[in-house]
């Protein structure tokens, strides 16, 4: 019995050293945000987020816990990220619908942590969960259900990747953000809020309902999406007609393809819009990130400062070039020129 005993001790030990990486079994227990208790490295140098809502996040913490990325980089998109990214190798995403991610590159990039991502709303798949063990990998959870989430787990991956001087700065940021856009729309009434178009698809005639957290940045600015309707699928692009939106008549179209925003002006058609007609027309900025949408991410906090600027320019006075430029200053982690904010600005 002492035998079995010290061999079942032995082999607790050494499994510890592999799950906790390079040896070493320190560790400490967390509690992620779905609850789980974790038992995680205590020295977390690399990290792996295999969905896009985490890699971003991941990112504006630290991107150089990055272990690898999801999607290739546009050579366009580099100049803006911090220089630790440029060169990741490609993993993909996950276990979820249409995800193909490479376990051997994974592995070689020996991750000391993953971090999860979950909608509140949704339980955690058992599957899934079934599948992650597997990977030998200790993995937590963060969840968000809607942006005003976003400085909870700014906080949250503080606490999990020993970074919370880094990510209180984030989460202050974000909750002062969330809070004077709350009270400028407050302070006009319903009747006076614009009311917006958001055109996706190369021809402008795909949209999400008012419901849609693609759309979320609307909601929040005054809930003044035109389109109103029930989401048919997380995916959202809902079909719409020409006719529908000069029935709706937005006063703003918010675009998120240049080549529609690049001829939408010049087509008789649209002209009789009036967003159109008055010029009111806004190409989404996106690089290197998208700041409204696809994926909602935390770029959506410059984001929503700069719709809410764009609907009620005196309610909510910005600077909005140099305020972006903060803003990649602080979460980007790279200096951009005043001159490439106005071409990312589309300006």
């Amino acid at each position: 019995m002492a035998m079995r005993s010290t061999v079942l001790a032995i082999v607790i030990v050494f499994l510890a050293m592999i799950v906790m990486g390079k040896g070493s079994a320190v560790a400490r227990e967390i509690v992620d945000m779905s609850g789980r208790k974790v038992v995680v490295p205590d020295s977390i140098k690399k990290v792996y987020a295999p969905a896009p809502y985490g890699a971003y996040i991941l990112y504006a913490v630290d991107p150089t816990m990055m272990s690898g990325l999801i999607f290739p980089l546009k050579e366009e998109d580099k100049h803006y990220l911090h220089k630790s990214v440029r060169d990741l190798p490609v993993i993909g995403g996950l276990f979820g619908q249409g995800q193909t991610a490479n376990i051997e590159v994974l592995l070689k990039t020996k991750p000391d942590a993953l971090l999860m991502w979950s909608d509140k709303k949704s339980p955690i798949n058992p599957k899934m969960e079934e599948n992650m063990k597997k990977l030998g990998i200790p993995y937590a959870y963060a969840t968000a259900a809607s942006l005003s989430d976003y400085p909870d787990v700014f906080l949250f991956l503080g606490r999990f990747l020993n970074r919370e001087k880094r990510a209180k700065k984030l989460s202050d940021y974000s909750r002062r953000v969330l809070s004077s856009v709350d009270a400028a729309v407050k302070r006009v009434p319903e009747g006076k809020r614009p009311k917006v178009y958001y055109a996706e698809g190369v021809d402008g005639l795909q949209t999400e309902c008012d419901d849609s957290i693609h759309v979320e940045l609307l909601k929040r600015a005054g809930d003044t999406d035109v389109h109103r309707c029930h989401t048919a699928s997380h995916m959202g692009m809902e079909k719409i007609s020409l006719e529908q939106i000069m029935i709706d008549d937005p006063d703003v179209i918010l675009v998120q393809e240049k080549l529609f925003f690049e001829k939408v002006f010049k087509d008789p058609a649209w002209q009789r819009i009036r967003a159109v007609r008055q010029g009111k027309v806004f190409l989404i900025p996106r690089t290197p990130f998208n700041w409204f949408d696809r994926p909602p991410s935390f770029m959506r906090i410059l984001g929503l400062q700069w719709v809410t600027n764009l609907l009620y320019p005196k309610e909510y006075p910005l600077d909005v070039i140099r305020e972006a430029r903060e803003f990649y200053r602080l979460f980007l982690g790279v200096e951009v020129s005043e001159q490439d904010m106005h071409r990312i600005m589309g300006k």
